[in-house]
């Protein structure tokens, strides 16, 4: 994808890992019709942005030095992708499936690409959680190939030179962890590089950003994981979490470093500790481009989900601002997921006082209320409106005593919904809405047999871990995935192509409304409140158009889209999706000079 400066007529000239891309002129067109390189030979079949395989015609051997280092016939990229997918259902355990997929994205990133967004289904789940997470426990030991950038406090005064050492020169999308709570898994430390290595490829994949301009990062402080610390194979440094004010001057040294080589890149914050995760993001986002997915991310796609769970139980929008919500887990993505669905009670009319006390937060130490003695700044507003019952209070006696519409697990803690809460809950409502969103699925709070057992089969259901469909006393019940594939792809794409100078609240708020408006009514009618995966292109244009829609009428949006969507009253939704990348082969030319 080229950047959005170029939105007048242009030549331009993108390197990466030694090779030339020639952009075409016209400004319609973001993706390059021809790469140009000065490599040849091995260099070209070892570079996996350039590599084919055995996707080379004979006149590209010819002229790039290859004849005779590869075999003589040709396969279209069908025919590679038909063997690569021969190959991969052989496969039965999901670890071997990943490094698999791995393998082909380290030779071949157009193939993997293709073959991923064809199956996106199916291999989501795998390039990402749920299994991911188990590759990040394993990562020193699978680790083949470096992809991406590590920033270790041991490189201090060092960061603003060093981010030159990335042989890129246009990067549109980092994605950064410090590896301190990877999934439910808690503290991984380096070994959290897969999870931006994973989301980078959700955003090509999903969000067509071009995948030689994406960079994972990891901010390696540490760790405190003393099975690591004693890991004689484990990649990070070895030593203790850097905690206080030196651990913020790292975080800010990279934000430095980075924004001052590519000041337009969008930074998104993946899996940072519920005590620090809000901070940066406060410190940054109205600094830079830049969002947290747990914080943002998952609020907007559950605010999607519930609006859409009023739409399955024969209610509106509007009805939103109704609900009574407990929330179990009041952590920095519960938090985000509470002011998310607030933010969209405001919005469908209900005030400020109102929109706090319909939630009622529990965590490990039970319900939150204004005796809690030690508070964070997050959970202060919903608790100081919370005098009228007992500090404390399990998830049980709360359900019992709230009678609440809407149940939200975002606690990490595998089973926490027990039968007696559900089928409690259950007594009150005639559809349950219930969300245990905890990943990877052995964290979630319950599974969504579970569900629908205890239920009777009324809940409206959605999760954050994939699970099969339900068949209960004969019938077949749908389960919903809240997957932040749905929302963060459209974010980065939007806010890219409108070059978007900052990513608001209205932003995710109007991308939370054009997910839940992208079901299509005869899916809604059959229970599912999210898209089907499959369609995950096209459901990232509509959150895109979105998100630019929303730069351009707050005025962050580059000028000269502002100016051209007012002239010409262009479709956005067209906007968008020209300006996506698609994994398909691209003449390769060899050029004498660089």
């Amino acid at each position: 994808m080229i950047g959005h400066r170029c939105l007048k007529r242009c030549s331009t000239v993108v390197r990466s890992a030694q090779q030339l891309r020639f952009y075409p002129s016209e400004h319609t067109d973001y993706t390059p019709t021809a790469i140009f390189t000065t490599q040849t030979g091995y260099d070209v079949i070892h570079d996996p942005l350039m590599n084919k395989g055995t996707g080379f015609n004979r006149t590209e051997k010819d002229r790039l030095l290859l004849r005779g280092l590869l075999p003589p016939r040709s396969l279209d990229m069908k025919i590679q992708a038909r063997r690569i997918m021969a190959r991969y259902n052989t496969l039965t355990d999901d670890i071997d499936k990943y490094l698999f997929l791995v393998q082909l994205q380290d030779r071949n990133e157009t193939l993997f690409y293709h073959v991923l967004a064809s199956n996106i289904k199916d291999m989501a789940p795998i390039i990402y959680t749920p299994t991911v997470g188990k590759a990040c426990q394993s990562f020193a030991t699978i680790f083949q190939r470096a992809r991406g950038m590590y920033f270790s406090a041991e490189d201090r005064g060092e960061m603003r030179a060093m981010v030159y050492n990335y042989p890129v020169e246009h990067v549109d999308v980092v994605v950064v962890t410090d590896g301190g709570r990877i999934l439910g898994l808690g503290d991984l430390g380096a070994n959290g590089m897969g999870i931006p290595i994973g989301k980078l490829s959700l955003y090509v994949a999903a969000g067509g950003i071009n995948p030689g301009r994406v960079l994972p990062c990891m901010i390696d402080v540490g760790t405190n994981n003393e099975n690591l610390l004693n890991d004689p194979f484990y990649l990070g440094i070895n030593r203790k979490r850097i905690t206080g004010d030196e651990y913020y001057e790292i975080v800010e040294e990279f934000m430095d470093a980075v924004t001052s080589r590519w000041p337009n890149v969008l930074i998104q914050f993946e899996d940072f500790t519920p005590d620090k995760a809000p901070k940066i993001l406060d410190k940054y986002k109205n600094r830079f481009l830049t969002f947290n997915d747990d914080i943002q991310g998952t609020g907007s796609v559950i605010v999607s989900g519930v609006l859409n769970a009023l739409r399955a139980s024969n209610q509106s929008f509007s009805d939103l601002q109704n609900q009574r919500v407990v929330v179990a887990g009041a952590g920095a993505a519960g938090l985000g997921v509470v002011n998310a669905i607030a933010n969209a009670m405001r919005k469908e009319g209900a005030d400020d006082l109102t929109s706090l006390k319909n939630f009622y937060l529990c965590d490990k130490d039970g319900l939150i209320t204004s005796a809690r003695k030690v508070l964070t700044r997050e959970q202060t507003p919903f608790a100081q409106v919370r005098d009228d019952m007992e500090e404390g209070l399990s998830l049980y006696e709360t359900v019992k005593r709230v009678k609440p519409t809407i149940l939200l697990g975002i606690s990490g803690i595998g089973g926490l919904f027990k039968e007696e809460t559900i089928r409690e809950m259950s007594k009150h409502v005639d559809r349950p809405i219930i969300f245990p969103l905890s990943n990877p699925t052995s964290q979630s709070e319950a599974t969504a047999e579970q569900i629908y057992t205890w239920t009777e089969g009324k809940a409206v259901f959605a999760s954050g871990s994939p699970f099969a469909e339900v068949v209960l006393n004969g019938r077949t019940y749908p389960t919903s995935q809240g997957n932040n594939m749905f929302i963060f792809p459209g974010v980065g794409l939007g806010s890219i192509v409108a070059g978007s100078k900052r990513i608001t609240s209205k932003m995710f708020h109007e991308a939370s409304k054009a997910l839940a408006n992208s079901v299509p009514a005869d899916r809604l009618q059959q229970g599912y409140i999210y898209p089907d995966v499959a369609d995950i292109r096209s459901v990232t244009i509509e959150v895109a158009a979105a998100v630019a829609l929303e730069a351009i009428e707050a005025g962050l949006a580059d000028r000269s889209l502002r100016d051209q969507f007012h002239e010409e009253n262009i479709d956005l939704k067209k906007y968008v999706a020209e300006r996506m990348w698609e994994p398909n082969y691209k003449p390769i030319i060899y050029s004498k000079t660089k």
